[in-house]
């Protein structure tokens, strides 16, 4: 027989237990996880593209939101600029007042943003954060802007640099060989008024000149011949 109040003993342990095994279950947190660049270079007046990729463990619904914060250098004070649940809300003031789209597709885990006009005064601390339930847990990674003025060495592309290294030099040697030969061409000249001797070569060129003339002029004796024939029969 067991004594009074062991099995009312046993039950707490019991339910100790079990909740021993639920414990982990209870403490589960699905996690999100977000990734940006950790540092992005843009030029004044030339658009910037902000990235934030993210993966749930969910399925997107229309309860995922978007929030894009800045923060100025030097400052603890934040500022909203961009919100999204469903629908776009960019800011309409402060500092980014219509410079804000919206250029990420959540089906494909992208929050991406872009800043139109972007000035030096844009330069800080923009951080992407999102929440897709239950996956509201995650890092708040964050991306130093730095804006600056582009300066004429930023200016050239590389197609247009790798041009002017092609380009450049080939017009250089074309140059080059076309004096070479006005200055060859105007001593030919200059020694042919003087009366010099002929090289064999072109001695060799006049000679083929010549044999073509003489067949030239022999062709055209024979077609009179003929002509006077012709006109011999009758």
């Amino acid at each position: 027989m067991q004594p009074p109040g062991a099995a009312g003993g046993r039950a707490p342990l019991a339910l100790l237990g079990c909740l021993g095994l639920l414990w982990p279950g209870v403490h589960t947190v699905l996690t999100l996880e977000i990734k940006v660049d950790a540092h992005v270079r843009g030029y004044v007046g030339e658009k910037i593209k902000l990235k934030c990729i993210f993966k749930s463990t969910s399925s997107v619904t229309d309860k995922l939101t978007i929030d894009w914060t800045y923060r100025p250098p030097s400052s603890s004070r934040t500022e909203s600029i961009f919100h999204y649940q469903s629908f776009q809300y960019p800011s309409t003031a402060g500092t980014f007042r219509d410079r804000i789209s919206w250029v990420g597709d959540v089906y494909k885990g992208d929050a991406s943003i872009s800043i139109s006009n972007p000035t030096t005064r844009d330069n800080g601390t923009f951080s992407c954060a999102v929440k897709n339930p239950p996956d509201v847990h995650h890092n708040i990674p964050v991306t130093e802007l730095t804006v600056t003025e582009r300066g004429f060495g930023t200016m050239l592309s590389s197609v247009a640099l790798l041009s002017i290294l092609v380009f450049v030099p080939s017009a250089v040697v074309v140059v080059l060989l076309l004096v070479r030969m006005a200055r060859k061409s105007a001593g030919l000249r200059k020694r042919g008024r003087a009366g010099y001797k002929k090289s064999s070569i072109e001695v060799s060129d006049d000679t083929d000149q010549e044999e073509d003339d003489c067949m030239a002029r022999l062709c055209v004796r024979c077609a009179e011949c003929l002509d006077s024939d012709y006109e011999d029969t009758y």
